[in-house]
């Protein structure tokens, strides 16, 4: 797809800060006076907000990890067709808390599930649209789950809630974040998510003003 705008996504484990990053960074593009669409998924869409209701809820039964990474990819198609690429069709820049990368790493490096399959069904969900820039929030999984625990009880979804997604999974989910960070170094920044939010959204910024050729510091 020919497009004229800039897709930029941020993932990374869960309790990483990729929400308020997001946030924070489409402010700070915005002040530069960058047309800006925030999203996320799963959602970004009405039928995408129903279907991350299902894919999170706790109480939501036993999922598979084959359905998990179908569902979450129907929701991404209606968020491609839908909100995405008209966006970068008009030249905006897309933010996006987690995108494809998330089912490669959650259902593929951390349900094991073939990753050449999830590619394949990527690629169709999302006509072939991938992130220009992706932000890697990384710290420990012990970090993470104990700021979800810390956080809003209604933050917490069941890959934190739930036996199955245990502290293997995660460390295995990290891992694999790290692996495809690896395979492609000029699409991915990696930050240390550790830190206070200012510090982050420093680096955050800082990766991204020089990816757009933008002005250094926000100001």
């Amino acid at each position: 797809m020919e497009q004229a705008g800039r897709f930029i996504t941020l993932e990374g484990p869960d309790g990483s800060g990729k929400s308020t990053q997001a946030a924070l960074l489409a402010e700070a593009l915005r002040s530069c006076g960058v047309d800006v669409v925030l999203t996320r998924e799963p959602g970004g869409t009405p039928l995408g907000e129903r279907v991350r209701a299902v894919l999170l809820d706790r109480g939501g039964g036993v999922h598979t990890p084959r359905a998990d990474a179908l569902l979450f990819n129907a929701a991404r198609a209606q968020h491609v067709d839908e909100v995405i690429g008209p966006a970068l069709r008009r030249g905006a820049v897309v933010v996006c808390d987690r995108f494809a990368d998330s089912t490669m790493a959650y259902q593929g490096y951390g349900s094991g599930l073939p990753l050449d399959r999830l590619q394949a069904i990527g690629a169709f969900a999302t006509g072939g649209i991938r992130p220009d820039l992706t932000i890697l929030l990384d710290l420990s999984v012990r970090a993470g789950l104990a700021r979800r625990v810390a956080g809003a009880p209604e933050g917490i979804t069941r890959f934190e809630a739930t036996e199955a997604f245990d502290t293997a999974y995660h460390e295995r989910v990290r891992a694999g974040f790290l692996e495809l960070a690896r395979r492609e170094p000029l699409r991915w920044r990696v930050i240390d998510a550790d830190r206070p939010p200012g510090a982050i959204a420093a680096d955050v910024w800082a990766a991204v003003s020089g990816f757009l050729g933008l002005a250094p510091r926000r100001g």
